[in-house]
């Protein structure tokens, strides 16, 4: 019986700590066995939720430690790991040094990466990104391969980092759990939207990639031509202080709602026309995947098509909005045959040999 470790640095909120938690719900792993290492302890629910998986919680380096060159940490820092060999070793984080660390440290026939995003757009976008990348650049060195979610992002990965074009990178899209988000979707909430307004919402982080600044202008400029449109913002982050007084600069405070982060976005997204997303930038855009399983409309940018496979985006957001009518019948997806590929896939990576 095979043998994979899975490094990752939390299972909380947010679209990589999803991903891989479809990953291990979804995919019959009874046939491995699975060490998942964590560095932050999971709630209760995600215990159960992965209770097919061993989990163990090793202990996070200093925060300063994010900006040590990888090499240094090495000789810095050993973490106490199982003697076994795995057939398999994952840093599933790519972001993490912590993960690279143990992933590097541990004995395994194969070591793989897991690449979540565009990164020579996020180099670009992100000072904080540029910082982190400059400390960890060398361990790109030390993998066999390479996971990336869409193939969009391949090209930039191999352009920021160097790596080789005889190292694999292995495009395996991320899995969407759409029996676990249909039943979380009936779950009560108090909330509740005018039925008479079409609505639309976005889910994510309140950060600069997702491009909520530029959503908001192109709500305003669809209100110019009609008021019958409802905008929810629901996620966190850095730059919600920002949307906040674009909000009210735009005067959109009648017409966008901010809602807090959920766990289970999902019951609120069930009453929506449409999804919305706007990003400067994605690896892949989850949410559109969720938003096209809960039969709701999706609106995104032509540019955003890279990074999903088979869905299509629109040369005008604000037209769009505009165009977008209430939808009567939502006809939900369980996304059979996509979630299938991907698990052909992740089986066929999981027992090729070393």
């Amino acid at each position: 019986m095979r043998r994979i470790a899975i490094f990752q640095r939390d299972l909380g909120v947010g679209g990589i700590q999803r991903s891989l938690r479809n990953l291990l719900t979804g995919t019959d792993l009874s046939g491995y066995i699975v060490d998942l290492y964590l560095f932050e302890p999971p709630s209760r629910q995600v215990r159960q939720e992965l209770k097919g998986c061993n989990i163990y919680v090793l202990k996070p380096l200093f925060y300063l430690n994010r900006i040590v060159p990888i090499r240094l940490l090495e000789r810095m820092f050993r973490y106490t790991l199982p003697r076994v060999e795995y057939d398999l070793a994952i840093d599933y984080s790519s972001y993490s040094n912590e993960c690279a660390l143990c992933c590097r440290q541990i004995k395994a026939k194969r070591r793989i990466m897991w690449i979540h995003n565009d990164l020579a757009l996020e180099y670009a976008h992100n000072r904080k990104y540029r910082i982190l990348f400059r400390a960890f650049r060398r361990k790109y060195r030390d993998y066999d391969a390479f996971v990336a979610v869409s193939d969009g992002i391949v090209a930039p990965f191999r352009e920021r980092t160097g790596v080789r074009e005889d190292v694999p990178v292995y495009v395996i899209p991320n899995m969407i759990n759409t029996q676990l988000i249909f039943a979380r979707s009936e779950a009560p909430i108090d909330f509740r939207v005018d039925p008479v307004v079409t609505n639309f919402i976005f889910v994510g982080r309140f950060t600069y990639q997702k491009g909520i600044d530029i959503l908001l202008r192109h709500f305003r400029e669809a209100l110019d031509e009609r008021n019958d449109i409802q905008l929810y913002l629901m996620g966190d982050g850095e730059e919600k202080p920002n949307i906040l007084k674009q909000i009210e600069a735009l005067q959109l405070t009648d017409f966008v709602s901010v809602l807090p982060k959920a766990d289970n976005p999902y019951p609120y997204m069930a009453l929506m026309d449409a999804l919305v997303l706007t990003s400067r930038h994605e690896g892949q855009g989850m949410v559109l995947l969720e938003g096209k399983a809960l039969g709701l409309d999706l609106i995104f940018p032509k540019h955003l098509e890279k990074y999903n496979d088979d869905l299509v985006g629109c040369e005008d957001v604000t037209r769009a909005i505009v165009q977008q009518h209430k939808k009567t019948d939502r006809q939900r997806d369980s996304l059979d045959a996509y979630n299938l590929n991907i698990k052909n896939s992740l089986y066929a990576l999981f027992d090729q040999d070393a």
